[in-house]
């Protein structure tokens, strides 16, 4: 509950991958300045346990609100070992039934990628409590989320594709009833890393949530 409620409240996750430790690191600190408070690092490289594992110990350590979680797991086996590293959360880019059992018996949230109205409901049934509409740029935008808390308005839901840190976007997700957004590759300009311009990342996260706060009313 406390991990929906971190996702909830700011309104945004960083989404982020990158096979070294130290600019892993950097990142995670200027999201945490920025006011972030949950954080998912992507499943996508060699040895991207190994990274994730550490960076869940940095954490712990010098960002201790984080929330940190793991994001691009398919598979129950892989689901099981990021748990073991320390993830509190685990998101990916589609929904699969046994991943869900293996987070349910832990109770660690478990935000699986739907593009349906059907797919979102076979989740929430086992036990999905936050689904995650991927990708959401083309599934539908803003009016596929509304659309969907019409009849379903107890739906949590976290979009995760065409999500941009501009006014305009991030107040059309928040206006169609969104628990959060998850926000990539706009929060971190390959420019930015490579300079490793970590005040950059810390203003565009504090911008961004602001926006949403404002979105929100």
């Amino acid at each position: 509950m406390k991990v929906l409620a971190a996702m909830s409240q700011t309104g945004m996750v960083p989404v982020f991958y990158h096979s070294d430790l130290e600019v892993a690191k950097n990142v995670v600190k200027a999201c945490y300045d920025g006011g972030v408070r949950a954080f998912e690092f992507t499943n996508r490289g060699d040895f991207a346990q190994e990274v994730f594992g550490e960076l869940v110990k940095y954490a712990a350590r010098e960002c201790p609100e984080m929330i940190m979680g793991i994001g691009s797991i398919v598979d129950p086996a892989t689901a099981a070992m990021y748990i073991q590293l320390g993830a509190n959360f685990i998101v990916g880019p589609l929904f699969n039934p046994e991943v869900a059992k293996i987070c349910n018996r832990r109770l660690v949230p478990y935000a699986p990628g739907c593009g349906s109205v059907s797919e979102i409901g076979f989740a929430q049934e086992m036990g999905c409590d936050l689904c995650k509409v991927f990708p959401a740029g083309n599934v539908g935008g803003p009016s596929f989320v509304k659309n969907i808390k019409g009849p379903m308005p107890w739906s949590m839901l976290m979009v995760t594709g065409a999500v941009e840190p501009t006014e305009e976007n991030l107040t059309a997700w928040m206006k169609a009833g969104v628990t959060c957004v998850g926000m990539g590759s706009n929060l971190f300009p390959k420019g930015v890393l490579e300079a490793k311009e970590w005040g950059k990342i810390t203003s565009l996260c504090s911008f961004a949530l602001d926006i949403i706060k404002k979105a929100r009313g």
